[in-house]
C-alpha cells in the first residue's frame, strides 16, 4: 500500500512551514517531511491532530493506495 498526501499542499495554503507544523502536532520536522513523501504511516492521533490544526478531515489529508 501507498499512501498519498496532501499535507505539502494544506501548508502552503495556511502559510505554516515543516517546522510549524511539526511543533503544533508534538514531533520532529523530519517527520513531517516523511510524511509529505509517502515515507511515513502516521499513527491516529498524529493523523488527527495534522487534520485538526487544519481543519479538515483525516480523510481529507491520507489516503492510501494499493
Amino acid at each position: 500500500m501507498e499512501l498519498k498526501t496532501k499535507i505539502k499542499e494544506y501548508r502552503a495554503k495556511h502559510n505554516i512551514k515543516q517546522e510549524e507544523l511539526a511543533s503544533l502536532v508534538g514531533v520532529r520536522r523530519e517527520t513531517i517531511g516523511k510524511l509529505e513523501n509517502g515515507k511515513y504511516n502516521p499513527s491516529l492521533k498524529l493523523a488527527m491532530d495534522i487534520a485538526k490544526v487544519f481543519n479538515t478531515t483525516v480523510e481529507q489529508l491520507f489516503a492510501f493506495y494499493d
